[in-house]
């Protein structure tokens, strides 16, 4: 056994490579609201793409001015749906109903309605009126959902899981920079007792 400074830094740097990394814990209340946001997004992506379809056969035929310009608004604002359903941090700044589960389903609602409004059931625009049937009944179940999560306040419990592995990440962040320092300097403590 020895003592003196030789042998101080070997035991040091055989330490350091048994260092074990923190094991990756998933939280399943991310995992299903992550879900369920891809969901509704492509909910919301199915409302856009009926209510274009209708909006240039609206123009085109220029059966109903009124019924395009409508089937336009149902667009931005289910593309709005679409945003906040990336919670992009802009969207949340200056809507900030959206951060809130019962306002965005109340939106989604919204957006499922207009969809289904003013639908005009004939023989050649029955795949039409499927799409928009679909469309906008999955997007009302998605909005139904959102607003019930949100007066049981889900969306709390969501926000909080997502600080604490935020927090739990810039803590793995900083040990890995900090073992990386600490092998730097086991480095350069061999070389300089060389």
């Amino acid at each position: 056994m020895e003592r003196d400074g030789e042998g101080a830094p070997a035991a040091a740097s055989s330490s350091s490579s048994q260092t074990t990394r923190p094991s990756r814990s998933v939280d399943p209340l991310l995992v299903t609201c992550r879900f369920f946001s891809v969901i509704t997004a492509l909910a919301a992506i199915l409302c856009i793409v009926s209510n274009v379809i209708s909006a240039i056969r609206s123009f085109k035929n220029q059966s109903d001015i009124f019924d395009g310009i409508f089937r336009c608004y149902a667009v931005v604002i289910a593309f709005f749906v679409v945003l906040a359903e990336t919670e992009w941090e802009f969207i949340f700044k200056n809507w900030k109903v959206l951060e809130y589960w019962a306002g965005r389903g109340m939106l989604q609602i919204f957006v499922a309605v207009m969809t289904r409004a003013f639908s005009v059931y004939s023989v050649e625009q029955r795949e039409l009126i499927l799409l928009q049937d679909a469309a906008s009944y999955l997007l009302l179940a998605c909005g139904a959902v959102y607003v019930v999560s949100g007066i049981l306040c889900i969306g709390f419990l969501k926000r909080a899981c997502e600080k604490k592995e935020t927090a739990k990440d810039r803590v793995v962040k900083d040990l890995q920079e900090l073992e990386r320092q600490k092998q730097e300097l086991e480095q350069l403590l061999i070389s300089e007792s060389v």
